[in-house]
């Protein structure tokens, strides 16, 4: 009868001792700001990333593409010297950027996004883009802002760049922020460092340039 009540001791300690590190492991998982194991993921290819990586390439791929394409509309502009090395610098940095995240989320089984250069090569015109007004994204211009910078007078239209490309910019240092402060891929914490770091010299050129 001892030994039954022995055995009987150990049990309940067991259960007790059970118990109280599934309650410590759930406190662990509340106190981090909601940034559990379950949202890492490893990849295939060994790649760890989480939700915030997929996020913030997922929505870098259309920013980076319509600025690429702001770019393009330079290319039958007459634009000051500086201006015109700005937009061809930003057409060098960002093109393999995109290139780079389609690529990850490709290894990561991830949809890739759909761009405005897309329906642009397309043959569409700007204004048939849906997916740019209800665009949340910031920074990123409605397909009204992209048509009236299409359609401006050479006079208007270098200021007007340089205005919609410095929003543009301060939008995706946001973008830039947020996956420093969340991400958990190395090189996409990488990406979003330099990002932040060129985008925010452009944006200090561009002040010059603006006379501001």
């Amino acid at each position: 009868m001892l030994l039954s009540h022995r055995a009987l001791r150990r049990s309940t300690a067991l259960l007790t001792a059970v118990a109280l590190s599934f309650g410590l492991a759930a406190c662990g998982d509340d106190s981090d700001g909601g940034s559990t194991a379950s949202d890492e993921q490893t990849a295939a290819n060994g790649d760890v990333f989480n939700n915030a990586d997929v996020t913030f390439a997922t929505d870098m791929i259309p920013h980076h593409a319509q600025a690429i394409e702001m770019v393009t509309l330079t290319d039958t502009r007459t634009l000051d010297p500086e201006v015109k090395q700005l937009a061809e610098s930003i057409r060098a940095a960002q093109s393999p950027e995109v290139e780079t995240m389609v690529d990850w989320l490709t290894a990561w089984g991830e949809e890739v996004p759909e761009t405005s250069l897309d329906h642009t090569n397309a043959g569409h015109d700007m204004s048939d883009m849906p997916s740019m007004e209800s665009s949340d994204m910031p920074g990123m211009m409605s397909a009204d802002d992209m048509q009236a910078l299409a359609d401006a007078s050479d006079a208007e239209f270098q200021d007007m760049w340089l205005e919609m490309m410095m929003e543009h910019h301060e939008g995706a240092i946001e973008m830039a922020k947020t996956e420093q402060a969340d991400g958990k891929y190395p090189d996409a914490l990488a990406l979003a460092e330099s990002i932040e770091t060129s985008q925010k010299a452009e944006i200090e050129q561009i002040k010059s340039l603006l006379g501001s």
